[in-house]
C-alpha cells in the first residue's frame, strides 16, 4: 500500500509539470516573436539604458485618498518618450518617504534613482559632495521638443509660470538642481456649514482667529486639526516670519541677484550662523523666544494627538471644523461623493501689533511653493562617472524637458487635483484657484528645520513635541533649542568650510537699520 500511494504521488506531479508545460504552437509563437522583435518595443532588459524615476505623488498605480482611478498620467508620457528613444527605457520606482537616511546611503552610493522628487532645501545641504546634477546649462538652452517661437524654444526657463519662484529654488551656491513641474500651497480649510451655523467668518487677524476658535471648542468642535510637523516647520516659518520681518534691513546680510527677487530676505544657513553669533536665535533674543511663547499658546486649540492622529478623517467627519492642509486635499473634497458639507479655504491671517508688540500685521508670507522638484542625481551619469560624456545623462535631461511639454504636464499634472501646473499653457482645476492667489505673496523669511542637518531636524521636532504637549517646560525648551543650534551651526561651517567673517562688513554698514529696532540681543547692537 505504502508503495502504491507512492506510486500515485509520482504519477500525480508528472501530470501537474506536464499541464504546465507549454504546448507545441506556444513555443512556435514565442521564438517567432522574437526573432521579428521590433527594437522599439523589446523588453527592458534589452534597452540600452533604463532610468529610474521616482514621481512621488505621480506614481503609477497609486489613487491619492483612495478617490478616482489609480494615476497612469506620467506612464502615458513615459510610453511616448519611448518611442522617440528606442534604445530607453523609463522604470518608475517609489522610495521610502520622509526617510532622509535612506536618500543619503542611496547617494553616497550611485544607487539612488536617476530622477527623484526631494525638496530641494535637503539637497542644498549636500552640493558640496557632487550627488547632484547642476541643471543651469540646459535651462539656459532652448528644450528641443518645443516649436520655434513658443516658450522654451529659446531657453527651457521661458516655459516656467510661477518664474520668480522656479528661479528662486536656486541653492546657496547660485545654481539650479531641480525642475519645478508644479507648484503647492497651504491653507486653512473650513466647514463652511458649521461656521454658518455659529454666526463666524475667515477672521481678519491673529486676534480674531483665536477668538474663532475659542468659539469653535466651546461649541463642541476641534478647532483646528494640525499634527506635529505642520508644528515644526509650517507654523514656525509663519510665526518667524511675522516676528522678524521688521528685522531684515539690518539682519539680511547676503543678497543673491538670482534668488533674490523671490526670496527677497530669505536667511541662509551661513546668515542664520553668524547672526547665532551675535545673540539670535537664543534666549537673549526676545523675539526668538515669543515664536515658542505663540506656539504653545496657540497649541491648545488643536487635536490632543498631533503626533498620529488621522486629521483628515477628523475634518470629514466633521469633529473638526478647521483644517492646516495643503492643496493635495482638495482633490479628496472636490471629488469625493461622500462629503457631505460645502468647504471653502483662507490663509492663516496676520499677527496685529495689538497681540504682540514684536508684529506689525504685515500679511502671512508663503510657506508653499515648488512641489515635484525634480533632480537628477549622480546615478545618471554612471555609464561614463562623467557629466560631460554621459549619454545616460542625455536621456534624463531630455525626458525631463520631453516631460515640461505642455500637453504632457497637463496629462501628468491635471490627472490629479492637487498641484498647479508650472508650464505656461496648462490651466490649473478651478478648485486650485485660490491657492494661486496665495502663491503670489512674499515668500517664507526662512525654512526652519530645512536649515541644517537631520540631527538639528529630529532633536528640534522632538524636544518641540515635549514642549507643546507639556512634557518640558518653557525654559527646558529654550535650552534645548539654544544647544542644538549651537550644535548645528558649528557643524555647517565646519562641514561647508564658511567664512563667516565676510559678513561682517555688511553687518556693520546695515548697524543703522538695527538702531531703529527695539529688543534686539545686546551683541546685536
Amino acid at each position: 500500500m505504502l508503495k502504491l500511494k507512492h506510486l500515485i504521488l509520482i504519477a500525480i506531479l508528472i501530470i501537474a509539470i506536464w499541464a504546465f508545460l507549454p504546448s507545441h504552437d506556444e513555443k512556435s509563437k514565442e521564438t517567432d516573436g522574437k526573432k521579428g522583435q521590433n527594437p522599439q518595443t523589446s523588453s527592458s532588459s534589452e534597452k540600452k539604458y533604463i532610468l529610474k524615476v521616482y514621481p512621488d505623488v505621480y506614481l503609477p498605480g497609486t489613487m491619492p485618498f483612495n478617490v478616482g482611478k489609480p494615476l497612469e498620467g506620467i506612464e502615458k508620457v513615459a510610453e511616448e518618450f519611448e518611442t522617440l528613444y528606442p534604445d530607453t527605457k523609463i522604470h518608475f520606482v517609489g522610495v521610502p518617504t520622509g526617510l532622509r537616511e535612506w536618500l543619503v546611503t542611496q547617494l553616497s552610493t550611485g544607487q539612488a534613482p536617476d530622477i527623484l522628487h526631494v525638496n530641494v532645501e535637503d539637497v542644498w545641504q549636500d552640493v558640496h559632495k557632487s550627488w547632484y546634477v547642476p541643471l543651469d546649462e540646459y535651462l539656459d538652452a532652448p528644450n528641443p521638443f518645443v516649436k520655434k517661437g513658443e516658450p522654451g524654444s529659446e531657453k527651457w526657463w521661458d516655459m516656467f509660470k510661477y518664474q520668480s519662484i522656479t528661479r528662486g529654488k536656486a541653492a546657496p551656491d547660485g545654481k539650479n538642481y531641480c525642475v519645478c513641474l508644479d507648484m503647492i500651497e497651504t491653507a486653512i480649510f473650513y466647514n463652511k456649514d458649521i461656521f454658518k451655523k455659529l454666526g463666524l467668518a475667515p477672521p481678519k487677524d491673529w486676534v480674531e482667529f483665536l477668538d474663532i476658535q475659542e468659539k469653535l471648542q466651546q461649541a463642541g468642535y476641534t478647532p483646528l486639526l494640525m499634527v506635529l510637523p505642520m508644528y515644526a516647520d509650517w507654523a514656525v516659518d509663519l510665526i518667524f516670519d511675522q516676528l522678524y520681518y521688521d528685522l531684515l534691513p539690518g539682519i539680511d546680510l547676503m543678497k543673491d541677484p538670482t534668488r533674490e527677487e523671490y526670496l527677497q530676505g530669505y536667511l541662509d544657513w551661513d546668515e542664520i550662523s553668524f547672526l547665532y553669533q551675535k545673540g539670535f536665535f537664543t534666549k537673549k533674543d526676545k523675539r526668538f523666544c515669543e515664536l515658542w511663547r505663540i506656539m504653545k499658546e496657540w497649541r491648545k486649540y488643536a487635536n490632543k494627538d498631533i503626533a498620529s492622529a488621522d486629521i483628515n478623517k477628523l475634518f470629514i467627519t466633521q469633529k473638526g471644523a478647521m483644517i492646516w492642509n495643503s492643496s493635495f486635499l482638495v482633490h479628496k473634497l472636490a471629488r469625493d461623493p461622500e462629503i457631505e458639507f460645502d468647504w471653502g479655504v483662507f490663509y492663516p491671517p496676520p499677527i496685529p501689533s495689538s497681540y504682540n508688540s514684536y508684529c506689525s500685521g504685515h500679511d502671512m508670507c508663503v510657506i508653499g511653493g515648488a512641489a515635484m522638484q525634480l533632480t537628477v542625481t549622480n546615478s545618471a551619469f554612471s555609464d561614463t562617472g562623467d557629466i560631460a560624456t554621459s549619454e545616460r545623462l542625455k536621456r534624463c535631461i531630455a525626458f525631463l524637458q520631453f516631460l515640461t511639454l505642455p500637453r504632457n504636464a497637463d496629462t501628468v499634472v491635471n490627472e490629479i487635483s492637487c498641484l498647479l501646473p508650472n508650464i505656461k499653457g496648462v490651466d490649473p482645476h478651478p478648485e486650485l484657484l485660490p491657492f494661486d492667489e496665495i502663491l503670489h505673496r512674499r515668500y517664507t523669511t526662512t525654512k526652519w528645520i530645512f536649515t541644517f542637518d537631520l540631527k538639528f531636524n529630529e532633536v528640534m521636532t522632538r524636544m518641540l513635541d515635549l514642549y507643546l504637549n507639556d512634557g518640558i517646560t518653557y525654559d527646558e525648551f529654550l535650552d534645548w533649542m539654544e544647544r542644538n543650534l549651537d550644535s548645528a551651526t558649528k557643524s555647517v561651517v565646519y562641514r561647508k568650510k564658511l567664512d563667516l567673517s565676510g559678513m561682517e562688513k555688511n553687518w556693520i554698514e546695515s548697524a543703522p537699520e538695527r538702531q531703529k529696532i527695539k529688543d534686539l540681543p545686546d551683541a546685536a547692537q
